[in-house]
């Protein structure tokens, strides 16, 4: 519970509220820290079993005439093992710190993100697409854990070292030290060449890149039934097959560009021989013979043992720098999803007069850039009635309703709902009073029970069996294995989207509420399923305020009014019969249909 608050005010942070990684650690950050120090210890420790190499073979050189001490080489073998166990431990010790610290971030951090999007509105869903919010959240909120558990502790441990070696190199020869940094200082070059500003920005596009792909995949997926329908090729989906394009070449254009800086980093960290070996010839050939000829090579052998060092920690804070930027963009992501603000909620709610809908000069674009989506529209649904809107595809049939239960806020005019402004109807209460089902319905990996239950929580289980039965739904009811507590959607029973739609259709039902939205509601449903929900809108829309979307004009024939909408303008309006006197738009859309159903496989009847 006290997690929960938490996450809630993360959530209503003000504007200028800072919030970084630890934010969502909350106390657990001191194992951060904690974490981040002992790798620093573990990685200064772990060059003592070098330091001890060194001086085993800096005994066997200078001993090995006069007689070699056993016990002096046994010790510094036990020191190496002692020391490398000791740095193991302690290495162990800070990712057990960072790990517990990492888990909780990554939970506060998801659980911050679903919080927020529990309050936007659904527009913002549509807008955004599933798979690419579901990879912000999911893959983002695994970035930093596996950046916090293990990359930080290794960018610490990185920093360290170099500190450590620096002093290292100078303190047993300056001239071999000196010699040494060449090349790391090269390799510093050739890394800052790579991961300058331009890296950041490089980390984005690859994001981006990443999450338009994984979106497309899931919206391409979600249409396979349709490819294989009709027999379509991939390439039927061009945003798919673009996007995979976007990142192929986006993917194939930054190797390219780093492929010179790499190749000399490369070289320049693991070329440090090519100085070190004719340094080590020329100054030991000018060293007199005896003990400074003797050190001159032994200092030698130590720089052949410790330099490698030097390539590893370059390599190990070039992959964890670029690990950050990738965390950190992950971060800003999930931090963008918490910035967008939800609708307004009013500060004094008003509550409808009767459940009439009317529309005044209502003007609605998904974009500053993109033509009106809606585009002043006026109309008018009493309470009661039925009003049908057809007309081409992008005509803005959908947006049209949507702005109704407040997907998004309308730009201009006025949307109300028995003479009060949805914008000043609570968000709750606005929701009560409206029942959806569209074109594309989803079901929870749930019970049938529940997934009903959704639009009414306390309702008893004959409630949900009536409703059922109303949205003529017996016959999924009779094949289910355990009856309404069978799991139905993902790895559960399958059901066609024509018995989907039925469902939907009892959840609505259940609901009861004074208005109904029908969006395509009978979109996926075979001939039989559309009889039966044809009979089920008979149960929903018994004396409710009804708007519905349809291609297929013969369920709309009935209605009490008809709106043909077209480039989001109200382009006819009336009934069946007096828009075909017009003989416009909707006269040829219904000729057309007409045809359509007239037709047969092979061609038309003679």
């Amino acid at each position: 519970m006290e997690g929960t608050k938490k996450q809630t005010i993360m959530t209503q942070l003000p504007p200028g509220g800072k919030i970084t990684l630890m934010t969502f650690a909350g106390n657990h950050r001191y194992l951060t820290w904690a974490g981040c120090v002992l790798s620093g210890i573990s990685a200064v420790v772990a060059l003592f079993p070098y330091l001890c190499m060194w001086n085993v073979i800096k005994e066997v050189v200078l001993r090995w005439q006069s007689g070699l001490d056993g016990s002096r080489l046994t010790g510094f073998g036990w020191m190496a093992v002692a020391s490398a166990l000791l740095s193991m431990l302690i290495y162990f010790a800070a990712l057990m710190c960072t790990h517990l610290s990492a888990f909780r971030t990554a939970r506060n951090m998801k659980t911050a993100a679903l919080h927020h999007l529990t309050l936007l509105p659904v527009g913002y869903f549509k807008k955004e697409g599933s798979g690419k919010l579901r990879r912000i959240i999911d893959d983002g909120a695994g970035l930093t854990e596996t950046y916090l558990a293990h990359q930080l502790p290794d960018l610490a441990g990185a920093m360290v070292t170099p500190v450590a070696v620096l002093v290292l190199l100078l303190v047993f020869d300056w001239r071999f030290g000196l010699i040494s940094l060449i090349p790391m200082a090269l390799g510093v070059l050739c890394l800052s060449c790579m991961m300058g500003p331009g890296l950041a920005e490089s980390m984005k596009q690859y994001q981006n890149a990443l999450e338009d792909m994984n979106n497309e995949a899931v919206e391409y997926v979600r249409g396979i039934p349709v490819v294989k329908t009709f027999q379509q090729s991939v390439f039927s989906f061009k945003r798919f097959h673009d996007s995979i394009l976007r990142y192929r070449d986006w993917a194939v254009n930054y190797a390219a560009s780093l492929r010179i800086p790499m190749c000399a980093y490369t070289v320049s960290i693991n070329g440090v021989f090519a100085v070190l070996i004719p340094a080590g010839i020329l100054l030991a050939g000018d060293a007199a013979a005896g003990a400074s000829y003797t050190t001159v090579v032994l200092d030698l052998v130590f720089y052949i043992l410790f330099t490698p060092i030097c390539a590893s920690m370059m390599n190990k804070i070039m992959w964890t720098s670029e690990n950050t930027m990738i965390a950190n963009d992950a971060m800003k992501r999930i931090l963008a999803i918490m910035e967008e603000k939800p609708l307004p909620e009013p500060e004094h709610p008003k509550m409808p007069k009767d459940y009439t809908i009317t529309f005044e000069n209502v003007t609605f674009s998904y974009g500053r850039e993109s033509s009106p989506a809606v585009d002043r529209v006026s109309l008018r649904v009493p309470e009661g009635t039925t009003a049908a809107i057809v007309g081409p595809s992008g005509g803005g049939k959908t947006t049209l309703v949507s702005l109704i239960p407040r997907f998004f806020d309308a730009d201009s005019g006025k949307v109300a709902i028995g003479g009060a402004d949805v914008r000043e109807i609570g968000s709750t209460e606005l929701m009560k009073l409206v029942s959806f089902v569209f074109q594309d319905c989803r079901l929870f990996k749930d019970t049938l029970l529940n997934n009903i239950r959704a639009a009414r929580p306390d309702a008893t289980e004959e409630e949900v069996l009536k409703a059922l039965k109303a949205a003529r739904c017996e016959d999924i009811i009779e094949k289910m294995p355990r009856g309404l507590h069978t799991v139905v959607g993902r790895e559960g029973t399958y059901l066609s989207g024509g018995e989907v739609q039925r469902i939907a259709l009892a959840r609505a039902i259940l609901k009861d509420a004074p208005i109904v939205l029908l969006d395509e509601a009978t979109a996926f449903a075979d001939p039989d399923n559309e009889h039966l929900i044809q009979q089920a809108f008979e149960s929903l829309v018994k004396g409710k305020t009804v708007i519905m979307i349809a291609h297929r004009l013969s369920t709309i024939c009935h209605a009490d009014q008809i709106y043909v909408m077209e480039n989001g303008r109200v382009a006819e309006q009336g009934n069946h019969e007096s828009l075909l006197e017009q003989n416009g738009l909707y006269a040829k859309m219904w000729q057309n249909y007409q045809t359509s159903v007239e037709w047969k496989v092979g061609g038309k009847d003679e």
